[in-house]
Formats: structure tokens, sequence, C-alpha cells
């Protein structure tokens, strides 16, 4: 997937990339203190809606981030890994991301890094938080572990018909790739969410996500992106429920009912797939300009539901849509792990742009492979 750019061209994706997860970052953590208020507690302490970062109450600071963010970061180490793995000759391997998934299992198991895992991304200390991980996640990836013979069973779809958000909301940076294939990225990222989500709509809202990111990357407005993404889940089988919620997302938001709490529960609580997908959605689609990024996230973590989750993935979407420029300065300036993040971003942009810069084919070990070994 090695593609070549213009520098302004390269300048551009780059924006969309660390937009896109740092935008996911700041709505992760805008949402995360108040995941599990009802609407009413929220709006009586945040008249306007959750603006700015509040603490989560003892070891939760304000601005921190939980395992949506931290499991998307994995996301991105996995597919500069599967990237680094092609070398070997073989094609782009979305199981090289389960494997990253195993060792996010690790930062929620130990209380610090094992000095066992290579790559960098492990030996974060600040990964090695509990922030309410997901229960289906620990325990698909806790299955996959055991394997036979103790193999982990990489690439293995999940045993369980969850549909729980677990899968959609780290599934972003698939559609960050600059493919060329619409499609490959729908069914990657559908791949990746089946790893501890078993249930078709929670693998085909994730493959919808990455689709309606791919096409943003690319310079689509947001309707025609949507337009987009829905023509391609409309071809998959089991697409109905997913389908079914965009669509009422989408005509929610060209609607007359007042943007807040109430309009967003009608589209759920955003604990399933699908549900966190249209929120994220809708909140984007009332609040679609650049200056109205925080007004679109504010609405997005504002209610009685899964508030880190939509707040996270509303970010994605408007991250890569206006690139990092359209951030909130005062909280791009304050939330947790900003350097990781934007390490992992410059470095998914050096991979699919300029990796005949960074590592060459059965090669010696380089820099890039110590950082980003191949599997």
């Amino acid at each position: 997937m090695d593609r070549q750019m213009t520098r302004a061209a390269q300048e551009a994706y780059r924006a969309r990339v660390r937009g896109c997860l740092l935008g996911g970052a700041i709505g992760d953590a805008l949402g995360g203190p108040v995941e599990f208020d009802d609407g009413r507690t929220i709006v009586a302490a945040h008249p306007d809606g959750v603006r700015k970062f509040v603490a989560g109450g003892p070891g939760w600071p304000a601005g921190t981030v939980t395992d949506d963010t931290q499991m998307t970061l994995f996301t991105v180490e996995g597919l500069i890994r599967a990237g680094v793995r092609t070398d070997r000759g073989i094609g782009f391997t979305v199981a090289v991301v389960h494997h990253a998934y195993d060792r996010w299992l690790d930062t929620q198991l130990l209380p610090a890094p094992s000095g066992e895992r290579d790559g960098w991304l492990q030996a974060e200390q600040w990964l090695y938080a509990r922030r309410a991980p997901g229960n289906t996640c620990l325990s698909a990836l806790t299955d996959a572990r055991k394997g036979g013979n103790s193999i982990p069973q990489f690439g293995s779809q999940a045993a369980n018909d969850s549909k729980g958000c677990g899968g959609v909301m780290r599934v972003a940076p698939f559609g960050l790739l600059p493919s060329n294939n619409a499609e490959w990225v729908f069914d990657a990222a559908a791949e990746a969410a089946g790893y501890t989500h078993g249930h078709v709509t929670g693998k085909l809202a994730s493959g919808a996500l990455a689709a309606i990111v791919y096409e943003l990357n690319q310079g689509a407005e947001l309707e025609t992106a949507l337009d987009s993404a829905q023509a391609l889940l409309a071809t998959k089988p089991g697409h109905e429920e997913t389908s079914t919620a965009l669509a009422t997302a989408r005509e929610l938001a060209a609607g007359h009912l007042d943007a807040g709490p109430v309009t967003v529960e009608l589209l759920g609580g955003g604990w399933i797939a699908e549900e966190a997908l249209a929120i994220s959605v809708y909140c984007a689609l009332k609040y679609p300009e650049p200056d109205q990024f925080l007004d679109a996230l504010a609405l997005a973590v504002t209610h009685s539901g899964d508030s880190d989750s939509t707040g996270a993935i509303c970010g994605n979407i408007l991250g890569v849509l206006h690139g990092e420029t359209a951030l909130p300065a005062e909280l791009v300036c304050t939330v947790e792990g900003r350097g990781t993040i934007l390490q992992l971003a410059d470095d998914l942009a050096l991979e699919f742009t300029q990796a005949h810069r960074l590592h060459d084919d059965y090669g010696p070990h380089t820099a890039w492979r110590d950082r980003y070994p191949g599997w």
C-alpha cells in the first residue's frame, strides 16, 4: 500500500490522520467520566453539554482516555506492523492487528510492561490503566490466548454473538489506509471487529465506519461519504440493522427536532454497534463545520448511554473530515497520551506513503523494524 504522493498530498493526509486519532481521543476523554450517568444528570451538571474535560473519580483525572482510545492505538500499531510484514512477499495480513490486541490485553492484566514483548507501544506505562474495558473484548481476547497447545489463535473470529460497540469504537484507523479499494477497507475492519464481537451487526457497523472514514480521507464531503458507505453496506448479508440505524440517523439530522439528549436517545444508547455508529453520525451531521467540532462532540457525549464511545467515533469522523487544525486547542493540549497518539499518527502516515525509505525486502533489521516488528 506504499503510495507515492506529492508533498502537498502527504501533508494533507497526515493532517487527516492526526485529526482522526486525536479527535477520537478528545471525544473519548470528554465522554468517559459521564458514561454511566443519565442524560438529565449530565445536563444538570453541564447545561451546554460536556464541553471541557472533567475528572472521572479517583485515579481518573480530567482529560483521561479510556479503552476506546487504547484499543484504537493498538489498531494503528497493528496496521503498521502488518505493512512491515509484507516485506516477506506475502499480502497485507489483518490478523496482525489481532496480535496487537493481545498486547493491549497485557495492559489490562499486568501492572507494568513485562519486558517480554516487542515493539515500543506496549512499553508505554500510561497505557497500563483499566478504564472500564469491555468485558466482551477481555473475554474474547483471553479465549484467543488459550488457542491450541497454548498457541494464540490470531485471526480467528470470536465465538460469541455480541454486537457491543467494542468493535466499532476502535476500527477507524482502517479507513486511514491509502488503499484504492473501499470494499477491502470495509471487510478488513469488519474482520478486525470480529476478533472480539461475533455478531454480524457488530462487524458490519465497524466496516461501515471504516468505509465512511475512508471516503472522507479521500476528500469526500460527509453526505457523499455516507452515501458511498451505505451503498457498500447494503451489499453485505445481514446489513439491515446497521442500514436502518444509519438511515434513521440521517433522517433525524435532516429533521427539525432540537439537537439534544432527547433526540440523540431516539437512536438508542450507543451500547451496541449500530447505535453507537448512528449516534456519532447524527451528531456529526448536526454540526458538520470545522468551527462546530466541539458542538458535535458535546452533543455526542451528553446522553444516557455509552458516551465515551459515541464521542470517540464522532471525533474520528469529524477529525478525518476537517484535519487536526479544526480540533479544539484547549482540549488538544491536555488530552492524555497526546505525544503517543501523534507519534503513531505520523508513523502510520510514514509507513503507508514512504515505506520504501524505511524498510527493504529481506534487508537487515532497521530501526523501523525494531520499532514495528512484522508480526
